[in-house]
C-alpha cells in the first residue's frame, strides 16, 4: 500500500508540478518581476511622468527559472502525496477513485489550499503592505486545516449535523478575520496586484486539476498492477 501511494504521488506530483511551473513562468512570473520594479523604486507609480504598463522584465534566467521549476515540482509532489493518501483512505471505505474522480479531488484541493485562505488573505505582490508574517502563517495553516476537515465532512458526511459543522468550519476563519496591516501603503499599482491574484488563482486551479487527474489515474493504474501481480 505504501509503495502504491508513494509511486502514484511521485508521478502525479512531478507531472503536474512541471506543467504548473511552466504556467507560472509564462503567466505569473512576469507580473512579479514587474511589481519588483516598483518595489525597488526603478519605476514610480503616479510620478511626474506617465509610466508604460508594458515593461521589459528580462528574459529566461536558467538558474532562477530552473530552481523555480524544481521547487514547484517538489511542492506539488508533496501535495500529491497528501491527496493520494486521502484517496487511499476513501477507497478503503468503498469509494471509487480514478482519473475522472481525481479531477473532483483536485478541485477540492484547490479550494482548500488556495481559495479558502485567499478569500480573505489574497495573494500579494512584492512591495505591498502586509501584517506580521508569523501571524499570517498561523491564520493560513488554521484556515487550510479547517477547510480540509470541512470538505471531507461535506463529501463523506451522512447527515445535516456533519454538513452544519462543515459550514461553521468554513466560515469561522473569515469571521475571525485574517491579520491585516495597520495602514495600506505600497508603491505597486493596484492593477498589477489584481492581475497577480487572478493569475495565481488561475494557475493554481489548473495545477490542482492536473494533480487530481494524474493522482487518480496513477492510483488506479498502480492498483491494477498490484492486483495482476497477486493473481500471477
Amino acid at each position: 500500500m505504501m509503495s502504491r501511494i508513494f509511486t502514484s504521488a511521485l508521478f502525479a506530483g512531478a507531472a503536474a508540478g512541471l506543467i504548473a511551473a511552466l504556467l507560472q513562468l509564462y503567466f505569473v512570473q512576469p507580473v512579479l518581476l514587474h511589481a519588483e520594479l516598483y518595489e525597488t523604486g526603478e519605476l514610480v507609480h503616479f510620478g511626474s511622468a506617465a509610466v508604460s504598463a508594458h515593461q521589459d522584465v528580462g528574459g529566461i534566467d536558467l538558474v532562477r527559472d530552473g530552481l523555480s521549476v524544481l521547487f514547484t515540482m517538489l511542492v506539488y509532489t508533496g501535495y500529491a502525496l497528501i491527496l493520494v493518501a486521502a484517496m487511499a483512505l476513501a477507497e478503503s471505505r468503498g469509494h471509487e477513485v480514478a482519473g475522472r474522480q481525481g479531477i473532483i479531488w483536485g478541485i477540492a484541493g484547490f479550494f482548500i489550499v488556495h481559495f479558502a485562505p485567499g478569500f480573505t488573505l489574497a495573494p500579494e505582490v512584492p512591495g505591498v503592505a502586509a501584517a506580521d508574517v508569523y501571524a499570517r502563517q498561523v491564520w493560513w495553516f488554521a484556515t487550510v486545516g479547517t477547510a480540509a476537515i470541512a470538505v471531507w465532512l461535506i463529501a463523506f458526511g451522512r447527515n445535516w449535523v456533519s454538513w452544519g459543522i462543515a459550514a461553521v468550519l468554513l466560515l469561522a476563519p473569515h469571521v475571525i478575520g485574517a491579520p491585516e496591516p495597520d495602514t495600506f501603503t505600497g508603491p505597486v499599482p493596484t492593477e498589477i496586484g489584481a492581475l497577480f491574484a487572478a493569475r495565481a488563482f488561475g494557475v493554481g486551479l489548473a495545477a490542482w486539476v492536473l494533480v487530481g487527474l494524474f493522482a487518480g489515474y496513477f492510483w488506479q493504474r498502480e492498483g491494477q498492477r498490484a492486483a495482476q501481480a497477486q493473481t500471477a
